[in-house]
């Protein structure tokens, strides 16, 4: 069999390059952390690290304990999922090409020599010293585009417009603690509605939404959270609740770029 493209990260954005490249037939498997945070978690296959296993779009992932149970899991057919956020297995793997999918706006670690062909996903990475290509993530006309010099658009902090909502479409947690989930992903909320509540140390404090929408992104219920981690996306296109539940067209066109940066280096399926 193929050696494996490994993607660091599971959360929506890698969720949809591991579905492009395994329709297309690469062996693919994540590594991803031990708590994952991912909001859009019902297009994100991080979730099998909680559940053990998890479907996108008819994918299906499953977590492996270790590289002999990726091989397994992806023998017939599925996605392994590992929990190595600091990529310890990857000299055990048999590996073609190396994807940061983290999306963390920094370089975590990346190098390009870890692999034989390396990509790194939006800002923090520079092509041709620590990978070999970079992915525009920004929303925009270079959106998806491969970058064979440089870097990405700088990280402006502030989220892309969709449905003519930026920054306010984005919730952060806004107190330590426990939280508790009102409104879950694909239902409608209004302006100023309480979605959750965080229970810490100084009682519960209520999450509104700023404008109204649909919930397309909420951390999982229960979840110990930090202030200012983000804590759940709206949508306010109120029609397209199932776009709630299916990759996005930015993770899709990203997961283009991908794909175009790996065949261009002759790495075939």
């Amino acid at each position: 069999m193929n050696p494996f493209i490994i993607v660091r990260g599971a959360g929506d954005i890698a969720t949809g390059t591991l579905i492009t490249l395994r329709r297309c037939g690469y062996r693919v498997a994540a590594l991803e952390a031990a708590r994952p945070t991912a909001i859009r978690r019902s297009v994100a296959l991080s979730e099998a690290v909680y559940d053990g296993a998890a479907t996108v779009e008819g994918v299906a992932a499953a977590l492996a304990a270790d590289v002999t149970g990726a091989e397994r899991i992806a023998a017939r057919g599925d996605v392994p999922i590992l929990i190595d956020p600091d990529m310890e297995t990857l000299g055990a793997f048999r590996c073609r090409a190396l994807i940061d999918a983290t999306l963390a706006k920094k370089n975590r670690g990346m190098r390009i020599d870890l692999a034989a062909f390396t990509i790194g996903l939006g800002p923090g990475f520079t092509a041709g010293a620590d990978v070999h290509r970079v992915i525009e993530t920004m929303r925009g006309h270079n959106l998806g585009r491969v970058i064979d010099q440089g870097g990405a658009e700088p990280n402006t902090g502030i989220p892309g417009e969709v449905g003519g909502a930026g920054a306010a479409r984005v919730i952060h947690v806004p107190a330590d603690g426990v939280l508790t989930v009102l409104k879950d992903i694909g239902d409608r909320v209004a302006v100023g509605e309480v979605i959750a509540e965080i229970d810490g140390a100084g009682g519960k404090t209520p999450v509104r939404a700023q404008i109204g929408g649909l919930l397309r992104g909420m951390l999982r219920p229960g979840f110990a959270v930090k202030a200012g981690l983000k804590l759940a996306d709206i949508d306010p296109r109120l029609s397209e609740r199932e776009n709630c539940f299916t990759v996005s067209d930015k993770a899709r066109c990203i997961a283009g770029g991908v794909l175009s940066a790996l065949l261009e280096a002759g790495i075939l399926p």
